[in-house]
């Protein structure tokens, strides 16, 4: 995006302001179109609308955990041994606790997939 003078940035403002004005008023959607406005979550989706699932603190399901790491991990990664996928979550940039459960495992464990992890980590 490029930053600097430019003639139409205060219309374009004042134009998003007024799109805006009812949401900011109101605090819920206020189009008339069903389409725009975001859908709700289903009862089935995983826990993840306050930040990412780790085990630990809060209780988790298998399921919840499972999806995080499969989130993250991918296919390509199993079947893994315990290192081959404390490197991969650290390559692509999981949460701190998230590898620090995975390093409290076994250095012999191997997993074939993101639910035998999700269970290995909520049993440790």
């Amino acid at each position: 995006m490029q930053r600097g003078s430019d003639r139409l940035n205060v219309h374009r403002d004042d134009e998003m302001k007024h799109e805006l004005q009812g949401l900011l008023r109101s605090g819920h959607p206020t189009r008339t179109e069903e389409w725009h406005d975001p859908e709700p979550s289903a009862d089935d989706d995983p826990a993840v609308w306050g930040g990412p699932v780790v085990p630990g603190g809060v209780p988790r399901s298998v399921a919840d955990v499972r999806y995080e790491f499969a989130r993250i991990l991918g296919r390509t990664a199993f079947p893994a041994r315990r290192d081959d996928l404390i490197e991969t979550l650290r390559r692509r940039h999981a949460p701190d606790t998230l590898v620090e459960t995975v390093e409290r495992l076994p250095r012999s464990a191997r997993f074939a997939n993101a639910h035998e992890l999700a269970e290995a980590v909520l049993e440790a």
